[in-house]
């Protein structure tokens, strides 16, 4: 009977631990603050398509690093509403630098939350650049009260429909467009 209590306990503290822990709920998963980008990624159904381009570019060793970043991550949607035929032909080896290049354009060195943003966007007069690790810009606008999107040197603009995805190193933000460099 003691070693069931002492089960039942240690079962307790780890649900209760791991509960304190997560962060949102991303592609019907927990995310934790814990794990790395990476780590929590491979775990949102909503992210398939850009975990299979993060491997296919082999930048897996890079968001596990320590970062930090921050990464505006596309929905599996938004991969789907590019061009037909446009994810199939990047994900060829053959063209893996282009590929390289819009996921990097999709991460910000530094950890940029929600309230970092939109004190940029405000003390920017309503927009605020953030230099993406491939070197090129983005722009972060205000679409109401609450609401963030972020522009592309092509002018498509991503809403932000997740916010603050902690990571261990660093913080991921959901959009539903992919961007172009």
């Amino acid at each position: 009977m003691k070693n069931f209590a002492l089960t039942v306990l240690g079962l307790v503290f780890a649900i209760t631990l791991s509960a304190q822990e997560s962060t949102v709920m991303v592609g019907g998963e927990a995310m934790f603050a814990s794990k790395d980008i990476v780590d929590n990624a491979v775990n949102s159904e909503d992210h398939t398509t850009l975990v299979a381009a993060v491997k296919a570019a082999e930048l897996v060793k890079t968001l596990k690093s320590d970062g930090p970043f921050t990464v505006f991550a596309p929905v599996n949607d938004a991969f789907e509403n590019l061009p037909s035929g446009t994810v199939e032909t990047l994900l060829k080896p053959e063209n893996k630098d282009k590929l390289t290049a819009v996921l990097t354009y999709h991460v910000v060195a530094g950890k940029y939350d929600a309230k970092t943003i939109m004190g940029a966007i405000k003390k920017g007069n309503g927009s605020a650049t953030l230099t993406t690790v491939n070197g090129a810009t983005l722009t972060a606008m205000m679409n109401g009260p609450m609401n963030v999107v972020v522009k592309d040197e092509q002018g498509n603009v991503a809403n932000v429909i997740t916010y603050d995805v902690n990571q261990s190193n660093g913080v991921i933000h959901v959009i539903d467009t992919v961007l172009l460099p």
